[in-house]
């Protein structure tokens, strides 16, 4: 087995240039990167496809199959870092980080498939760990930042008052964006696959599911409508909170093996900010009866293919002015042991639309931090905080518009 750190031909190859978000990858890395010390090349399934989005830039393309191992094994043999954008990664995605595991070439994606993660740890951690490839998964809005929101705040707290948070409140502020067909395809393929297997609802519904040891303190997600005192207003369920918590809970686990976790008795939990009063509350009611209704008709087959026919299709998604006008701003508050004067609120924001445009770049400094910093960790699955968690400290805000500051 091949060990990332060899020389190899490329630092990075972006797997799925021409899909949805590949094209947003690409045009941030042509922007920032095409003339850098970063060496780069797209890649795909069609071969017209990636020269129509090249349109003459001098940026190497490549083939492969995301079902042909072998195609894979020669694809990933020639780089520090696969990219990839192809989702849904339950359907797409598992031959590539098994090539990459056994390959020793780094990897990152986009995946929000908790159900996945959890098989590929199984599958391939040991591998992974032999070859010395690092396999981070959730490098975009699910999970930066919920996870390096976190891994923030706790540094602040262990700076300014010499312990970490014991609690952690992730609320979602504010959001302008669209939805992309990629994203509606990984959800239904998701509930698709959970009628077959009753295992994969288990699995997504255990708050500790990508954790390998004992659970923590925190119980299932909150789907319902409450006031939070701490933020003076109703609580909403946020949607992706059974992605994020799951991926923040594992970062704790992995950074206590080096000594900087958050503690066995930390507990996180997510949700959106509505607002204060009537107003607040039926706000609130809405967004969770909302959510509810959308996952009870995604999870039915009938119902489910007639979802699918409002859903944008996959290769859709906002448009330019959309992304562009988009933004995100979360906060999180952290809470100190025992004295509560010295509680800690963190602000994290992106300047483009959070699933896309923000996405595009939080994914492609992230395949820059594997491919060009140094690691504090070796081959192995990990979380983005607990594989590069400084490095992306330092990058998103430099480069990608995505900030982190205490309020």
């Amino acid at each position: 087995m091949e060990s990332a750190s060899l020389e190899r031909q490329y630092d990075i190859i972006v797997w799925g240039a021409t899909g949805f978000t590949g094209r947003l990858v690409t045009e941030y890395m042509a922007t920032r990167y095409l003339d850098s010390n970063v060496r780069w090349a797209i890649a795909g399934r069609n071969s017209s496809k990636l020269e129509s989005l090249v349109a003459g830039r001098n940026i190497p393309m490549l083939t492969a199959d995301s079902h042909d191992p072998a195609s894979l094994a020669a694809l990933v043999k020639q780089t520090k870092v696969i990219l990839t954008t192809v989702g849904p990664y339950a359907r797409y995605g598992s031959e590539l980080v098994a090539a990459c595991s056994e390959q020793g070439t780094h990897y990152c994606d986009l995946t929000g498939e908790v159900h996945w993660m959890r098989k590929m740890i199984d599958e391939h951690q040991t591998t992974a760990a032999a070859s010395g490839a690092v396999i981070v998964h959730t490098c975009g809005f699910d999970s930066i930042p919920s996870d390096m929101g976190v891994y923030f705040l706790q540094k602040q707290m262990q700076e300014k008052h010499g312990v970490t948070a014991q609690q952690i409140k992730y609320r979602t502020r504010a959001f302008k964006g669209g939805f992309s067909g990629g994203t509606a395809d990984s959800m239904i393929a998701m509930m698709e696959a959970a009628q077959k297997d009753p295992s994969i609802r288990r699995i997504a519904g255990n708050p500790y599911s990508l954790n390998d040891g004992p659970p923590g303190r925190d119980g299932g997600d909150r789907f319902g409508v409450y006031f939070d005192e701490d933020f003076g207003a109703w609580v909403g369920p946020f949607v992706m909170a059974g992605v994020n918590t799951r991926v923040v809970r594992r970062s704790n686990e992995l950074l206590s093996a080096r000594s900087a976790g958050y503690g066995e008795n930390f507990r996180y939990d997510e949700g959106s900010v509505v607002g204060e009063g009537a107003k607040g509350f039926l706000g609130a009611t809405a967004m969770s009866v909302g959510t509810g209704a959308f996952v009870g008709l995604a999870a039915i087959p009938l119902t489910r293919k007639g979802l699918q026919k409002f859903l944008p299709k996959p290769g859709e998604g906002p448009t330019v002015e959309q992304i562009e006008n988009g933004f995100f701003t979360v906060e999180l508050l952290g809470k100190h042991p025992s004295d509560s004067s010295k509680d800690i609120r963190v602000r994290v924001h992106g300047d483009r639309d959070p699933g896309y445009g923000s996405t595009s770049k939080m994914i492609a400094e992230s395949a820059i931090a594997l491919a060009q910093e140094e690691l504090p960790v070796g081959g192995g699955i990990w979380t983005p905080a607990s594989a590069i968690g400084d490095a992306l400290l330092a990058r998103l805000p430099a480069n990608a518009g995505v900030t982190f500051e205490v309020i």
